[in-house]
């Protein structure tokens, strides 16, 4: 059984945040109106943006009073049982086409997988040798070359590559 709320509804703590930001702002807005201080205008100002962010309380403590009834919520959260042997009708061809279609999908993917692994069997050439097989940890990149004189280039893990030099831009300062 649920709980029957009184008065405030559920979300007392809202409420009285919105409140609070209302007898704030509305004070630190009169204080800027009625005191004869040189910063009135930022007193006017502030009062009033706190007055506009209460309304976000009060939003918050509005909605989450609303009360809507179980029977209207079935629907809405999946409560409510459908029948799946009854797929007649234009939903039920909706289905069928769009479970058709998925699978298609599918399955086409899974072929283009196995295929696409064993392409990464296969030696890649570089632009100017021989066949290159690439170990682990490496991956193959085609740059345009300069020259022909291949360069050595060392990672961190020490293992010399030679590499043609490659073309880079710069540009003027």
């Amino acid at each position: 059984m649920e709980p029957v709320y009184r008065g405030l509804g559920r979300c007392v703590c809202c409420f009285w945040l919105a409140v609070a930001f209302d007898i704030v702002g509305l004070a630190v807005l009169l204080i800027g109106v009625f005191v004869n201080v040189f910063f009135y205008d930022l007193l006017i100002y502030a009062g009033a943006i706190v007055i506009f962010l209460s309304l976000v309380w009060w939003v918050f403590w509005y909605s989450g009073n609303i009360e809507v009834p179980p029977a209207e919520l079935e629907d809405d959260v999946g409560l409510l049982k459908k029948n799946k042997g009854g797929l007649g009708g234009i939903s039920g061809a909706v289905r069928r086409l769009s479970n058709r279609v998925s699978s298609g999908i599918r399955n086409s993917f899974r072929r283009n997988g196995e295929a696409s692994t064993t392409r990464t069997a296969h030696a890649h050439r570089s632009a100017s040798g021989p066949p290159v097989q690439p170990s682990a940890g490496q991956v193959t990149v085609t740059m345009a070359t300069m020259g022909n004189t291949p360069q050595t280039v060392s990672s961190g893990a020490d293992c010399g590559i030679k590499m043609p030099p490659t073309a880079t831009e710069t540009s003027p300062t």
